[in-house]
């Protein structure tokens, strides 16, 4: 597959270690030399203004995507190469989804929790063939992950469907484990406890 955009979900917060926005800021710079345009949010703070500041240095595309209810609490980041202001947070992801190939999540909170669980929620459903991963940044997945892992151990997520989602501590790894992914398919159901 040719990743043409990539949406970043990412925190509107820096995080404590400055490695975690040095890496949004190398993982923006690093689509933009591949000649992927990069979706965000449109935030202009924190891990997201990270990744659009990354890019744009190294003369990428930036689209924004940003509810009106945000474009003042995020401050808009008003140097993207482009900002689509939407009508609410449901449409904003949507719009996302629409414009996007893959999706790659960065150091988040809840926002950024729920935007990737949709998103991989929506490939297991097969309302679209997306591949999503994580850019593992000073090991913060781990726990998610190991949870995902958990859910697979007690009966709750298939196999199949927990391989969705991809992880790499290297950007470019990740890339080229996104371009190899297809996640073509409504996953496999559980099958019931005594079939």
């Amino acid at each position: 597959m040719t990743l043409r955009r990539v949406c970043v979900f990412c925190g509107s917060a820096p995080g404590r270690d400055p490695g975690y926005t040095e890496a949004a800021q190398g993982f923006g710079a690093l689509l933009a030399i591949r000649g992927i345009e990069v979706v965000t949010g449109g935030g202009g703070v924190g891990m997201m203004g990270a990744v659009a500041r990354g890019a744009l240095g190294a003369g990428g595309r930036v689209i924004g995507v940003i509810p009106r209810v945000l474009v003042e609490r995020e401050q808009a980041f008003p140097g993207l190469s482009e900002i689509i202001v939407t009508a609410s947070m449901h449409e904003r992801k949507q719009r996302m989804a629409a414009l996007s190939d893959a999706f790659v999540a960065l150091p988040g909170a809840f926002g950024t929790f729920e935007e990737l669980c949709e998103m991989v929620t929506w490939t297991q459903l097969g309302i679209h063939h997306k591949p999503l991963g994580l850019l593992d940044v000073l090991g913060y997945w781990r726990a998610l992950l190991a949870l995902f892992d958990h859910a697979v151990a007690e009966g709750f997520l298939t196999p199949r469907n927990r391989a969705l989602v991809l992880s790499h501590a290297d950007g470019q790894a990740l890339l080229a484990a996104l371009a190899q992914a297809h996640p073509a398919w409504p996953a496999a159901p559980l099958a019931p406890e005594n079939a």
